[in-house]
């Protein structure tokens, strides 16, 4: 895919509570069937402990195909296989790289400032483009999501520390991916911290916000533009 076919994001924005310039940008990543505005409260939610942050949850470039239920995917789910997440998480990840850089340029950042934030399909765009970036993100976060293609990790970058938070009771994307993703980062030599929340499915509650905030405030803290 050239550069001039590959689709514009864009999505709602936050910045920095502090007033002053971005010195930090956390990206967060919806999952299939929402858009953006559905997760930017994380961003209201970790302003306090990131007040020099710029926040970003762009929709993803795609409307379902069932357009009567609107919101919008990172790419399509029909056979829900480990095949189909990497292929589709590979095809969109271009789409993602190019927003990345364009938000960063917005902000004079480099990536030693950047965090990506993903919520089930959007934690598998976390995991195929953060980890393949070529300068690695501080941060990576995948909430309720899974890693694709766990067996073809050799192109990753395993500089980013990524935080995994699942609900065990998750009747969607069931939590046996937490410990499959974690496995296969560990045998990469990645940094990961698992968290997997007992009582909770398919979603963040106030637990995940609150390890998700400090993962970034201990990564992200005293990170400035360049």
């Amino acid at each position: 895919m050239t550069s001039s076919m590959v689709p514009t994001l864009d999505g709602p924005r936050l910045q920095p509570a502090s007033g002053g310039p971005a010195r930090q940008l956390v990206v967060i990543l919806h999952g299939y069937g929402a858009d953006g505005a559905d997760l930017i409260d994380l961003g209201r939610a970790w302003q306090g402990q990131l007040p020099d942050a710029a926040f970003v949850a762009p929709d993803a470039p795609e409307t379902l195909p069932f357009e009567a239920l609107g919101g919008r995917q990172w790419f399509a789910l029909s056979e829900r296989d480990p095949s189909e997440y990497r292929i589709g998480a590979e095809a969109a990840k271009p789409v993602l790289d190019r927003f990345i850089d364009a938000e960063l340029g917005r902000y004079s950042l480099d990536e030693t400032a950047l965090a990506l934030v993903g919520f089930s399909q959007g934690a598998m765009m976390t995991f195929q483009c953060g980890l393949r970036r070529k300068t690695p993100p501080a941060a990576l976060i995948g909430y309720s999501g899974l890693l694709p293609g766990t067996d073809r990790l050799g192109d990753i970058n395993t500089s980013s520390p990524v935080l995994i938070v699942h609900g065990v009771e998750d009747d969607v994307v069931p939590n046996y991916h937490a410990d499959a993703a974690e496995k296969a980062l560990r045998q990469a030599d990645v940094d990961v911290n698992t968290h997997q929340l007992s009582g909770l499915g398919h979603s963040i509650d106030e637990r995940g916000m609150v390890l998700g905030g400090r993962f970034l405030e201990q990564h992200l803290s005293g990170r400035r533009a360049r």
